[in-house]
C-alpha cells in the first residue's frame, strides 16, 4: 500500500483537488471550493451540464472535462498527463464529495501511484448529512456506499452486508438511502 505523503515541498506536477459541491443548496458552497475551482486549470466533472450551472452561479470560467463512470478508463490517462505536465485539476461530482459514487477513487489511486499530490476541499456529504439528521447516534457507524439501482442487486447487497462481522459493535437499525 502506498501512503500519501505531505506535499508541502515543490513538485513539478500539478495537484488533484477533490472538491465537494452542494447537495442541493448552492449557498452551501464553501469559499475555498469556489476559489479552488477558479484557480485550477481543469475541472473534471461528472456531468458538465450540472457543473456548468454551478460554475455560472459563481462566475467561474475554468474549462471542464467530462469524467464519469462510463468514460473513466479512457480519461484517467489524459488527466494524469495534465497533472504530470504541471496543470492542476479539480474533480467534482454532481453533489457532495467526489469519489463516493463516481470513478474518483480510481483517479486518486492513479495520481498517488505517480506521486501527484491529492488535496481534499471538504464540504457537503450526503451520507453524514443523512446520519446526523436521522436521530440515531452517529458513533459508531459504517458507510458501505450507495445501494445499486436494480432491485435484485439491492437485495443481494443487503444480504451480503448482514453477514459481515462487525467488530466491537453491531448496528440494529442500518440507514439506507437511494438516489433516484
Amino acid at each position: 500500500m502506498q501512503i500519501q505523503k505531505s506535499f508541502k515541498g515543490q513538485s513539478p506536477y500539478g495537484k488533484l483537488y477533490l472538491v465537494a459541491t452542494p447537495i442541493g443548496n448552492l449557498d452551501d458552497m464553501t469559499f475555498r471550493a469556489v476559489q479552488t475551482l477558479k484557480e485550477v486549470d481543469w475541472i473534471a466533472a461528472e456531468d458538465t451540464r450540472n457543473t456548468g450551472l454551478l460554475l455560472k452561479h459563481f462566475d467561474i470560467s475554468t474549462k471542464q472535462v467530462s469524467f464519469h463512470e462510463h468514460n473513466a478508463k479512457e480519461k484517467i490517462p489524459d488527466l494524469i498527463g495534465f497533472l504530470k505536465a504541471g496543470q492542476s485539476i479539480a474533480q467534482v461530482s454532481d453533489a457532495g464529495l467526489p469519489s463516493i459514487s463516481d470513478p474518483g477513487h480510481d483517479l486518486v489511486k492513479a495520481a498517488i501511484e505517480e506521486d501527484i499530490a491529492v488535496v481534499t476541499v471538504p464540504g457537503a456529504s450526503a451520507g453524514i448529512s443523512a446520519l446526523i439528521a436521522s436521530g440515531l447516534a452517529p458513533q459508531p457507524h459504517i458507510f458501505y456506499g450507495f445501494l445499486p439501482r436494480k432491485s435484485g442487486q439491492q437485495k443481494q447487497f443487503s444480504t451480503r452486508k448482514k453477514t459481515i462481522k462487525k467488530p466491537r459493535f453491531s448496528m440494529n437499525r442500518p440507514i439506507v438511502w437511494q438516489i433516484r
